[in-house]
């Protein structure tokens, strides 16, 4: 098992903030951190403050020196496909090489009101997304003089696209000679998700899933793959799952107070809100949370996200470290 830590910065989270949770996490062993990509405040009281992921990526790839950087997930909705495209791989060579990128339809519509970014119906964001992934890997990738006609009108015409990505051990390879990062789809689970994966990816993401789930759509993504002439194999799987753990059952009653309070008025009932994610996060004593992700690990997952809702209880960082990074 793979391990990233996954953090949601917009609970109201400082740059410095998040350069604490980085180098924590680095200090601790963890592969790679991934954070959200929004632009409004959630989960609990509206208002908090909020940062601009890719920018933040940027401070982070000069002051970390190791761990790996990327977005879970950056919306087709806030940047256009060719920005994003020169945005990731500007950070990607200030990092060294540490990128990734996971990119999604968007979903959360207040977000894009409040900014006055467009917001249109689900098959057109997926149509867009199917643009992104198609550019990600042809401005990256392709030889120049690439060009492409997309779905939604965008249109790139004999691509020179420079710098071109960092050289660094075990990324893709490209049409052009290169590499490229590596591109992951983020998605609950849909057919054109899997179809998505299958033709542009290099790993699909399932968010807050089961075990059970994992193993559904895992099968779904092979079955994508196969009827494409693709090898399934080649498609790495991840799960982005919350984590709330503690080294005994007094750390662990304590943070899930915590998380209740975090969340606090968009729970009804916060004992049945914590009993439903007990099945599809890891929580527990170091036990029970290596249990849970070998449950993960059996239904194929290679790769976890866990996705950390107490972001500035850094101790908890040093609990995942020690006992579960490596060790599940």
């Amino acid at each position: 098992m793979h391990y990233a830590l996954m953090i949601e910065p917009q609970q109201g989270m400082s740059y410095d903030d998040q350069l604490a949770v980085a180098r924590r996490a680095e200090a601790n062993g963890f592969e790679s951190l991934f954070r959200s990509d929004h632009f409004t405040s959630f989960p609990g009281p509206p208002g908090k403050p909020t940062t601009d992921a890719w920018t933040v990526l940027a401070g982070l790839a000069r002051e970390t020196e190791r761990i790996g950087l990327g977005t879970l997930v950056s919306p087709v909705t806030f940047r256009h496909p060719g920005t994003l495209a020169k945005v990731a791989i500007t950070v990607d060579e200030m990092s060294g090489g540490r990128v990734e990128i996971g990119v999604g339809a968007g979903w959360n519509e207040d977000e894009h009101r409040q900014l006055g970014l467009a917001f249109p119906p689900m098959h057109e964001r997926a149509d867009l997304l199917q643009d992104q992934l198609a550019l990600l890997q042809g401005l990256w990738g392709e030889p120049d003089g690439w060009t492409y006609t997309g779905l939604t009108g965008i249109r790139v015409e004999g691509s020179l696209f420079r710098p071109r990505a960092v050289d660094a051990p075990g990324r893709p390879s490209t049409a052009a000679g290169g590499v490229r990062p590596r591109i992951l789809v983020g998605s609950g689970g849909t057919a054109r998700s899997y179809r998505l994966a299958a033709r542009y990816a290099d790993e699909f993401n399932l968010s807050s899933a089961s075990p059970d789930r994992v193993v559904e759509v895992s099968r779904a993504l092979d079955e994508a793959c196969t009827a494409i002439g693709r090898d399934p194999s080649t498609l790495a799987r991840s799960t982005m799952a919350g984590v709330l753990v503690g080294r005994d059952r007094d750390e662990v009653a304590a943070r899930e107070r915590a998380i209740l309070d975090a969340f606090g008025s968009d729970l009804a009932d916060g004992e049945a809100w914590l009993e439903e994610r007990r099945t599809r996060w890891v929580v527990g004593t170091p036990d029970e949370a290596r249990a849970q992700l070998q449950r993960f690990a059996d239904a194929g997952t290679q790769r976890i996200m866990l996705q950390d809702f107490l972001p500035w209880d850094l101790d908890m960082i040093d609990v995942m470290g020690a006992e579960l990074v490596g060790r599940a």
